[in-house]
């Protein structure tokens, strides 16, 4: 049994490959050629008010939210052997929750850039922690833009994972009944 078959769905029914994704926006845009597509991208490992926060602004700037995860070995490549703490079925379960997504596809490659080509959004949601440009230039190349934003200051996943490290290895284990 698959980890989605635990959840309603409403849940299973927004993520999607992204084959599939493709054709469902090509079908929106058919049938409203004013629809505006809005993407975002990340981890989202260790969902937070950051990634809440950044999630509900980037739905306010068009009519569909598509959030684009990276899968579990492309974390890898970026961050650290030891990440993510949560895997992409997991992560993509916690995303697809969030009543302002309207879908979510987990992406193989280090970075965004087959994803938001497949997506050709009207407007990608990017924060300006790291930015490097390659989003924006794939984006603008379909004539969509890119917006920047600025993290929540004092919460991010590297934080919490520093702070429960430094809390518990203070601590005797947990008893776990």
């Amino acid at each position: 049994m698959s980890l989605y078959e635990n959840f309603s769905c409403n849940i299973r029914k927004k993520i999607k490959e992204r084959d599939e994704l493709e054709f469902i926006i090509k079908d929106l845009r058919t049938q409203n050629p004013e629809i505006k597509i809005v993407t975002t991208n990340g981890a989202f490992d260790l969902l937070h008010p950051g990634h809440i926060r950044s999630l509900a602004d980037a739905s306010s700037y068009g009519d569909k939210l598509i959030v684009g995860i990276n899968s579990d070995s492309s974390v890898k490549q970026y961050k650290t052997d030891l990440r993510p703490i949560l895997s992409q079925e997991y992560r993509s379960i916690m995303l697809a929750s969030i009543s302002f997504v309207d879908y979510v596809t987990i992406f193989y490659e280090k970075k965004s850039l087959k994803f938001l080509e497949s997506i050709r959004p009207d407007f990608h949601i990017k924060s300006k922690e790291g930015y490097d440009g390659s989003d924006g230039t794939m984006v603008e190349k379909y004539g969509g833009k890119i917006i920047l934003v600025d993290d929540l200051e004092g919460i991010s996943t590297s934080l919490i994972i520093e702070s429960i490290i430094e809390k518990y290895s203070k601590t005797p284990p947990l008893k776990i009944f």
